[in-house]
């Protein structure tokens, strides 16, 4: 497997989520997509962006709705995109919707300044 590049966004699927996500040495925001959503393809590029900016602070990662509807139903996804910020090992919080990058960065700061999102 090649190694992963800081700052780029990888997909999380059920077999792996454990590695990335909940033994993550960093916090995580997981971004749940589906390919014919039209706002998660606005959003994407955003996404993209704000894990090249905040390598080395965040890891982001994506999962596609219909590939992983179980990792989706395990966190209750119901419409995409939606995110989820792990700190820990643990939900810190979560959000749907696309939304420019600076709501992005105000939701993804609040979920890390949760209680017991600290590490």
């Amino acid at each position: 497997m090649p190694a992963h590049v800081p700052g780029s966004v990888r997909s999380v699927t059920e077999q792996n989520f454990t590695e990335r996500v909940l033994q993550a040495e960093r916090p995580v925001l997981i971004q749940f997509w589906a390919a014919w959503c039209r706002p998660c393809q606005m959003v994407t590029p955003i996404v993209e962006s704000l894990a090249a900016d905040r390598a080395g602070e965040v890891d982001v990662v994506r999962a596609d709705l219909d590939d992983q509807p179980g990792l989706a139903a395990r966190h209750g996804i119901t419409a995409v995109p939606a995110f989820v910020v792990y700190a820990g090992g643990r939900p810190a919080g979560s959000w749907t919707g696309a939304a420019p990058r600076h709501v992005l960065d105000q939701y993804l700061a609040s979920a890390l300044r949760a209680p017991g999102a600290d590490r």
